[in-house]
């Protein structure tokens, strides 16, 4: 039973596209409308107005990553504070969830791509029928970069980056989990902050403060101590 599972798995792997997936699926992002952005953003405050302070989010697990923590209910929003949700949404058949990051002080709309979660679960359906975790260079304390190789794909697969739309790798823990890294979009970002930053706090903040983006699937980073480079926050 286990064995044909397995073959199972195998020929919907054959059946994906691979590599395809950084042209054909990641690479095409449709462009977010700002008065999308702005529309949503004026229920959501409205909306919390007229509650109380509370917001119309989804509730999730106190474990989850701070940047896919509060989804947008968009039922409680239509129809008494917009007529419906932004065509480029998730719940309207679009690409994008809408979330809300500073959900505590200062509640802002944001998006981020959910078809990088398309490559990612390929990355996992291959990873398990590989049998274990293809582990190539190690990055950081219980970070490593992927030997795609060993997974059957004949191209490093990548995402577009939504804030400098250059390519960025994807890397995975000692937990087999697959996150996307942003270290060459941090860096870039890093040469235009003015504000201290200081090695241990989470610099990925810099990436959201001025973008309509958060930066999904990632882990922490901080800066280097003498470089001040990015490097990963690790424990």
């Amino acid at each position: 039973m286990k064995k044909s599972i397995q073959i199972m798995l195998i020929m919907i792997l054959l059946s994906l596209t691979g590599c395809k997936y950084p042209e054909d699926r990641l690479a095409q992002n449709t462009i977010p409308y700002q008065d999308q952005l702005q529309l949503v953003q004026s229920a959501v405050e409205q909306f919390q107005q007229d509650q109380g302070g509370i917001l119309p989010i989804k509730t999730l697990d106190q474990d989850t990553p701070i940047y896919h923590k509060y989804p947008i209910d968009f039922k409680r929003l239509v129809p008494k504070y917009m007529a419906e949700p932004p065509g480029n949404a998730y719940e309207s058949g679009g690409v994008y969830q809408y979330v809300i990051v500073n959900a505590e002080n200062n509640p802002s709309v944001k998006i981020y791509d959910l078809r990088i979660a398309d490559l990612i679960s390929e990355i996992n359906l291959r990873i398990n029928v590989q049998g274990y975790p293809p582990y190539k260079e190690k990055l950081a304390e219980n970070i490593y970069s992927i030997d795609y190789e060993l997974l059957g794909l004949k191209e490093e697969p990548y995402v577009v980056s939504p804030f400098t739309n250059q390519p960025l790798p994807i890397v995975i823990n000692h937990k087999a989990e697959i996150y996307v890294d942003y270290s060459s979009d941090l860096y870039l970002a890093l040469q235009k902050e003015k504000g201290e930053i200081q090695t241990g706090d989470d610099i990925r903040d810099i990436l959201v403060k001025d973008s309509p983006f958060v930066p999904a699937y990632s882990l922490p980073y901080t800066v280097d101590s003498e470089t001040k480079e990015p490097i990963f926050l690790t424990n």
